[in-house]
């Protein structure tokens, strides 16, 4: 929601700057995010006159005229057609930076002529799209004043966050009303004027879908004169929030909605036939909106329609056939009150936003129909004239009184400020509320606040105006002596991941717990999707933390990056609960190209599995113990061949690693194979409650033996089955055993692997005898050779 400072003093009365407007809004929960003054990007632009205009001696269409600067003349080359002696435009002075293009402006010869600066059209100031000519001024207008000063464009304007529960700040009043409780002014009375009109609107209005249009007013207004200029002061501010002039008609329309927050919308009757209804969409009805796009409906959405077709999708946006044009003579003025959900559900539904749609589907006044039916026919009479006709109201609007009980005692005790009550009442009144005092105190909602339900709503709305910055600070408690840690198990687990992945070169990524249905729907879809999401983009509750790890990865390599690892822990929500998972993709180079390496290795399976391995230890899971297995069946997602899972027994999965399947990279755009691992924490199991504290470490006195043999084994066999058999053989002597060498070739019989394995033997108290020796061998082998692996000869 943008502001400018002109406009809020439309409302506001006092002393303040736009500096003043900005900490009370910030103070009160009204997020400002950011400020701009227009006048900044005109410094350098000044108004002036053509003295002369001759023709360029080498160029037919420029010439070279002399301008009045106020400060003197200068020689300038022009080439717009309509540039003459006599002429006030706006000049800018060399060092001036031309807004719609950043350019510069220097001293320079065109054509062999020097030009001084240049006459300026008003698109190359951002003021409009017309670039046939130069800006033509009034011949009044004074010469040598800085252009920002004359066109009223140094009203400062400034962009606020308004947060879905304060429907009442989408218009400039709104916000006038909380700055004037906060006691920066005085809120001025909204004047509503008073046009009885004369017979029956010519178009008939009803509404024939009460659950979503409740209540349907309007009135016709005929022999009015489109033709009109838009007055400037509302032109100005219009466009100084980002609105662009169309038409007299159509800036009313806007300029009232952005005012008060209150939409309506003007039909050219002529293009109307019979009543004008509002009813449900039949499935298939099509329409044209403004913006040009065609839209299919379906018979949730509620629309306005004549006897023959559509003309607006109601409460989100109208449409293009009765639309006003410059031949428009009688028009209907239509303002409705929408249900909020029902606007919400439809625009999701077409994915259509519009200002119009970002009131409604909050919840616009009730109560101000007639008010705002009356003002939008103030201004069209002022501008445009013509003679309207009675109001005709089809339904009854939604405005019931609510009321809430309240004790003052509150503010201290749930908001954390000790406030006067009579200071609480001023607030509330302030505000709009009515305030009966008793025990408790009955608070009397105004109709523009929906959102005010019970007493805790009531101890913000004061605390807010007082500030949340007058909460006494108060240390927390603490006990005596060394604090006992706070942080759980599975926090603790969590924090050695995130050193570990980062010491390992990872990158942590923190993506959304929602995602879409095309992101969630490789993985299965999501089991949670919320009914009215605030994109469809953020629809689903992610299945996995790859989705958003692939999509950070096709972002980084859009942006030029060779060689991505990043890891993310977070949860996955599948069936009814959700799960603690940690997600790591790497994508892309290994190690890049050089003059050593040669060609750039890229990620493979093997490393995802080392990097599984390497954080599972880390998490306190019995890495040595794990088995590797067959991948999930999860068809698209792993690679065949290329992935696997590691467990503890058949069906205690704690980590699946290995390439991701081409079909899912390319769902995500993602180039290139992807390697992923995802290690399931919940899987893991929990420590024994520890005991009597161990014994110090004592290096042993004497040295290790390693030993190495060679297998032959079929294909078939997982060499870490191999080692694990080996590793068990003598769990007394044999302290590590680990595969060095795979070879399959020549002197390897068909179908067959040679697999070398390295043990490490440790005696306790005296060296190993060459028959204990022969014993561990006799052991290791016999291991072996339950797995299918014989000794190599």
């Amino acid at each position: 929601m943008k502001i400018t400072l002109d406009w809020l003093r439309e409302h506001l009365d006092g002393d303040f700057t736009a500096a003043d407007v900005v900490a009370t809004l910030n103070r009160i929960g009204l997020e400002v995010e950011g400020v701009e003054n227009p006048a900044e990007k005109l410094a350098g632009f000044r108004v002036a006159k053509v003295l002369t205009a001759e023709k360029h001696p080498q160029a037919d269409k420029l010439r070279v005229l002399t301008v009045d600067t106020g400060e003197g003349v200068l020689q300038v080359v022009c080439g717009a057609p309509n540039a003459r002696a006599g002429l006030v435009g706006v000049v800018g002075l060399p060092g001036a930076v031309v807004p719609v293009n950043g350019m510069e402006l220097k001293v320079a010869a065109v054509r062999g002529v020097e030009s001084n600066g240049m006459m300026c059209s008003t698109r190359e100031l951002e003021l409009g799209d017309d670039h046939d000519g130069i800006i033509e001024l009034p011949a009044d207008a004074p010469i040598g004043t800085p252009f920002a000063d004359y066109s009223g464009a140094g009203d400062p304007v400034i962009d606020i966050s308004i947060t879905p529960n304060r429907q009442d700040c989408m218009g400039v009043r709104g916000i006038a009303r909380d700055l004037a409780a906060a006691g920066l002014g005085t809120l001025k009375p909204l004047a509503i004027p008073a046009i009885e009109g004369a017979g029956a609107p010519a178009t008939e209005i009803r509404t024939d879908d009460p659950e979503a249009c409740p209540a349907f007013y309007g009135r016709t207004i005929a022999g009015v004169d489109n033709r009109v200029a838009t007055p400037d002061w509302m032109r100005r501010r219009l466009e100084a929030i980002g609105q662009r002039s169309i038409s007299a008609l159509v800036d009313i329309s806007n300029y009232v909605m952005f005012d008060l927050g209150r939409p309506s919308h003007i039909y050219d009757r002529a293009k109307l036939h019979g009543a004008l209804v509002a009813r449900r969409a039949t499935d298939g009805e099509t329409v044209t909106a403004l913006n040009g796009k065609d839209y299919a409906l379906d018979d949730t959405m509620t629309v306005i329609a004549d006897e023959r077709e559509v003309h607006d999708i109601a409460g989100i946006m109208g449409g293009e056939h009765s639309g006003c044009s410059e031949e428009t003579t009688d028009v209907l003025i239509e303002i409705a009150y929408f249900t909020p959900e029902r606007i919400a559900l439809a625009g999701q539904a077409l994915g259509l936003t519009s200002d119009a749609r970002s009131r409604f589907e909050r919840g616009v006044d009730p109560a101000f129909l007639d008010e705002g039916t009356a003002i939008v026919t103030r201004y069209v009479l002022d501008v445009c004239g013509g003679t309207p006709s009675a109001v005709t109201r089809a339904g009854t609007p939604p405005v019931e009184t609510k009321t809430v009980a309240y004790d003052p005692s509150l503010s201290a005790t749930l908001g954390g400020i000790a406030i006067e009550p009579a200071t609480q009442r001023a607030t509330l009144e302030s505000l709009g509320f009515g305030v009966t005092e008793g025990d408790p105190w009955t608070i009397t909602v105004p109709s523009w606040r929906r959102d005010v339900d019970a007493a805790p709503d009531i101890v913000e709305e004061v605390t807010r105006i007082t500030g949340f910055d007058a909460i006494a600070s108060a240390p927390l408690p603490r006990t005596d002596g060394v604090a006992k840690p706070t942080a759980t198990a599975e926090q603790l687990v969590e924090r050695r991941l995130r050193r570990s992945a980062a010491a390992a070169g990872f990158h942590e990524a923190v993506t959304w717990s929602f995602i879409s249905e095309r992101e969630a729907a490789p993985f299965g879809g999501g089991t949670w999707s919320l009914a009215n999401p605030i994109s469809e983009d953020l629809k689903v509750m992610r299945p996995s933390l790859l989705p958003g790890l692939l999509a950070a990865a096709a972002r980084n390599q859009n942006r030029g990056t060779d060689s991505i690892r990043l890891f993310e822990i977070g949860r996955r929500y599948i069936g009814t609960t959700e799960h603690p998972t940690l997600g790591v993709l790497m994508v892309g180079d290994k190690t890049p190209r050089g003059w050593r390496t040669g060609k750039a290795v890229p990620f493979d399976a093997f490393d995802a599995k080392a990097a599984a391995l390497a954080l599972l230890d880390a998490a306190g899971a019995p890495a040595d113990r794990l088995q590797v297995m067959e991948a999930i069946a999860e068809a698209g997602i792993w690679h065949p061949g290329q992935s696997a899972t590691l467990r503890l027994g058949p069906k205690a999965v704690l980590a699946e690693f290995g390439a991701l399947h081409p079909s899912l990279t390319k769902h995500f755009d993602v180039d290139g194979p992807a390697m992923a691992v995802q290690i399931f924490l919940d899987a893991i199991p929990a420590k024994r409650a520890s005991g009597p504290a161990r014994a110090a470490f004592t290096p042993p006195a004497l040295q290790s033996v390693r030993r190495d043999f060679a297998f032959l084994a079929p294909e078939s066999l997982a060499a870490g089955d191999l080692v694990r058999a080996i590793r068990s053989a003598d769990k007394a002597l044999i302290v590590d055993a680990r595969l060095f060498d795979r070879f399959a070739g020549p002197g390897v019989p068909e179908g067959q692997v040679s697999l070398a394995v390295e043990i490490e033997l440790q005696p306790a108290e005296k060296s190993f005898t060459d028959a204990e020796l022969k014993a561990v061998t006799d052991k290791v082998v016999a291991a072996a050779a339950k797995v299918g692996a014989v000794l190599r000869g």
